[in-house]
């Protein structure tokens, strides 16, 4: 019996299909339509993103852009001995390199933030995958999943921003830099970027911010508190909340647990380790030793020079001629005053700037008096005046009337007439006795012998640069407005025989990677005759002894100086220095108030003066006494201060430098002297007169307990009526070529040439000029 072949088979050997059920059928047609449509999806898809990726790449840096990235790193200023002053900053950084990282900062970080850092390629695939569907469900970019490369990728070139677009820009970022970089240099690159919290970017800085010590030093407790930052830093920070900052520390140890790195008994150490917190100020405001300084330095030099960007991010090395030690006595000395005020030192020999202190407190007043405040100096100002009629031949030994003076001014029908502290005269007195106790008659009467314009050109061959130096005999009293850092310059002159010295304040400049940009030397030149300079420092040493500036004395120094109180005690100065330092303290309202009842320079400034120069003597290790060149035309001479004769037992007796071959050779007539002898002495004192004088000289012009003028007690003696003066027009009594201050009528700041307010919107003007937050 012949068996019938399946009709399936016998179909399909005929080339036919057998009839297929209707339901099978239709799933076929639908599968394939899917698959169609899931094929030309995936294509869409796969173009759409080609092109969007295209479209992110061609925003991303270039290789060579990425190979050439350097972290922003703060620039450092240091003082004369190489000590830090200020870190200037947008991120305060200083990079470390791997090898010098503590292992267990390397571990804790590895640990709270991508243990698997060796092992992936830049990414973890499931991680973004598990954040990519959290952030479609939620319709925007909200979990995180970056590995350390990504969020160095972000750190460097991308911004903070949660979005689709920066997440994949972030891992195509990573991806190339695990190309680029080998995996510790990823770290440490990531390592020195990160911020930590309280203005610490990098760990090295982080490592100073909260431990005081480098990060190498970091034990394993300290490393699971600083590597905990990394997720939260203000949350985290142990300054801010040391619970947080031990729950994050536990946190970290537990997974260094979970990972096999150390055992339970070395977590336990650690935890219970104390905490030492040794917190280093870290923001700019914060770390900076003397801010009125690092202030003129970057509004006048820096920033103009090289810009923010390199200043504050290129890692330059300042150095400057500042001493930390005498800068923070001058910022001591400076808060014991009421008023605001102002100190600056130099080195006289070299210009070099050694403390500068604008002001009592820089966070709440940015106006640097120092460099900023144009004051007048009042009776500090005389030492020009006096220096001037030196050339013209005024000996010290000299007389002048101490008595009332009146000039008229010209176009007013007003007379002026200068007087002196207290309203007291004093008659015939010696230029040394005029000088030491201040009389500003006689100063008056010496401007107009000597004249306004070789005053003004002393000045200025002092270093004085100011345009606000009034041509009139005003001047004489200190009516010019000057800055503290100019009477700095300018006295300078007269404790280095006579060079003027240009303010320095930056050695040398190098660039991040150690080029030098600047170099400074000292800068001197001639100003005015080395005797000249010797024989007024020589006076002004005999006022600190004798004279209003007595207290200011630093003992076992020789110290020179000059007080200065201005109209209506609206300021107080005090000017001087000691062998190879000189200081000048001005205190002063900004709103130029009167500064109080008797507020003199004696008063105010001296006692600041002498706190400082009293600690700066021991810390420089200064010389005691000034040295006098071998052959200068100068001759040590004792003197009576009263007569300017030769000093006999019974005087009040000054030993000064005067010029050689210029000094009397007999002894005070008034002290036991012989008055013949001294009738006939060449180069017996001279009495200088105005012709107003005349009214005056019989009234004035006595021994100090008779009623014989002194010049006249010997009958040969000739009252000489400025003889030997070039400039005999100023002889007849007239008024001055400009109009003068009329004293105590007009108030000397009416037109303030440097007003605090107006200052301090400039300086916030230039901070956001170069786009510097304060």
């Amino acid at each position: 019996m012949t068996r019938k072949e399946p009709e399936s088979n016998a179909a399909k050997r005929d080339g036919k299909q057998p009839p297929q059920s209707g339901g099978l059928y239709l799933i076929r047609k639908v599968l394939f339509l899917v698959l169609l449509v899931m094929a030309a999806g995936i294509a869409v898809v796969f173009v759409f993103g080609a092109l969007y990726i295209k479209e992110i790449s061609e925003e991303l840096p270039t290789t060579s852009q990425i190979l050439a990235h350097k972290e922003n790193v703060a620039s450092t200023v240091y003082d004369r001995d190489n000590e830090i002053i200020a870190r200037l900053f947008t991120e305060n950084r200083k990079p470390v390199q791997l090898k010098d990282i503590s292992p267990w900062i390397l571990k804790c970080t590895l640990a709270a933030e991508d243990s698997s850092f060796y092992q992936h390629g830049g990414i973890r695939v499931t991680a973004i995958g598990r954040a990519l569907m959290v952030d479609i469900l939620h319709r925007g970019a909200r979990q995180g999943g970056s590995t350390i490369t990504q969020q160095l990728a972000r750190n460097l070139f991308l911004s903070q921003e949660k979005t689709i677009k920066r997440k994949a820009k972030e891992i195509m970022l990573a991806i190339r830099m695990e190309q680029l970089f080998s995996k510790d240099k990823i770290l440490e690159m990531y390592l020195n970027t990160i911020y930590f919290g309280h203005g610490a970017w990098g760990i090295e800085t982080a490592a100073k911010t909260y431990f005081g010590k480098e990060s190498r030093n970091l034990t394993l407790s300290e490393s699971a508190v600083i590597a905990g930052l990394i997720a939260a830093p203000e949350r985290y920070s142990p300054l801010n909340n040391i619970n947080n900052a031990k729950k994050r520390q536990g946190y970290v140890l537990g997974r260094l647990i979970d990972l096999g790195w150390i055992d339970s008994e070395t977590k336990e150490k650690a935890y219970i380790e104390e905490i030492n917190l040794k917190h280093v100020p870290n923001k700019v405001t914060e770390f900076n030793k003397a801010p009125y300084f690092i202030s003129h330095l970057l509004i006048n030099h820096l920033l103009p020079t090289y810009g923010a960007d390199l200043v504050y991010s290129g890692g330059m090395e300042i150095y400057t001629t500042i001493d930390l030690d005498l800068q923070e006595k001058a910022d001591n000395a400076i808060k014991m005053l009421k008023s605001q005020g102002a100190l600056v030192a130099l080195d006289p020999l070299t210009g070099e700037v050694l403390a500068l202190t604008g002001g009592k407190d820089f966070s709440t007043s940015k106006f640097n008096r120092v460099t900023q405040a144009y004051r007048q100096p009042g009776s500090a100002f005389k030492p020009f005046v006096f220096a001037a009629a030196l050339e013209k031949g005024i000996m010290p030994t000299d007389h002048f009337l101490d008595a009332p003076l009146s000039y008229d001014v010209p176009g007013e029908e007003k007379t002026w007439e200068p007087g002196n502290y207290g309203q007291k005269f004093h008659g015939e007195v010696t230029v040394l006795d005029a000088l030491i106790h201040s009389y500003n008659t006689v100063a008056v009467r010496m401007a107009d012998i000597t004249g306004v314009s070789n005053i003004i050109k002393m000045a200025r061959s002092t270093g004085i640069t100011s345009p606000h130096l009034p041509h009139d005999l005003s001047i004489a009293l200190g009516t010019a407005s000057v800055t503290p850092l100019e009477m700095a310059t300018a006295f300078s002159t007269f404790a280095n025989g006579g060079h003027v010295v240009s303010p320095l304040m930056i050695r040398e400049i190098r660039s991040g990677n150690g080029d030098v940009l600047e170099f400074h030397k000292p800068e001197i030149r001639e100003g005015i005759s080395p005797v000249t300079a010797t024989v007024i420092r020589s006076l002004m040493e005999d006022a600190v002894r004798a004279g209003t500036g007595r207290n200011a004395l630093i003992p076992g120094w020789e110290t020179f100086g000059k007080t200065g109180t201005t109209n209506e005690y609206s300021d107080a100065w005090f000017a001087g220095g000691v062998p190879g330092l000189v200081t000048i303290v001005y205190a002063g309202n900004d709103d130029h108030k009167a500064l109080g009842r008797n507020a003199t320079g004696s008063a105010i400034a001296v006692p600041v003066w002498k706190s400082f120069m009293s600690e700066a003597v021991k810390v420089l290790h200064l010389p005691q006494a000034f040295d006098i060149p071998q052959g200068l035309a100068v001759e040590a001479v004792r003197v009576c201060r009263q007569t300017g004769f030769l000093a006999a037992p019974g005087c009040s007796a000054a030993t000064l430098l005067l010029p050689a071959g210029s000094t009397p050779t007999t002894t005070c007539p008034i002290h036991g002297g012989d008055i013949f002898a001294c009738q006939n002495d060449s180069l017996a004192p001279r009495l200088y007169l105005l012709p107003q004088d005349e009214e005056h000289y019989y009234t004035y012009a006595k021994f100090p307990d008779g009623d014989i003028p002194f010049s006249l007690a010997g009958s040969d003696i000739e009252v000489k009526v400025s003889s030997t003066v070039e400039e005999k027009s100023q002889l007849s009594h007239k008024p001055a070529q400009k109009s003068v201050i009329p004293v105590g009528e007009q108030d000397p700041y009416k037109d303030d040439p440097s007003p605090a307010q107006t200052i301090e919107e400039r300086y916030q003007d230039l901070l956001k000029q170069y786009g510097i937050t304060n």
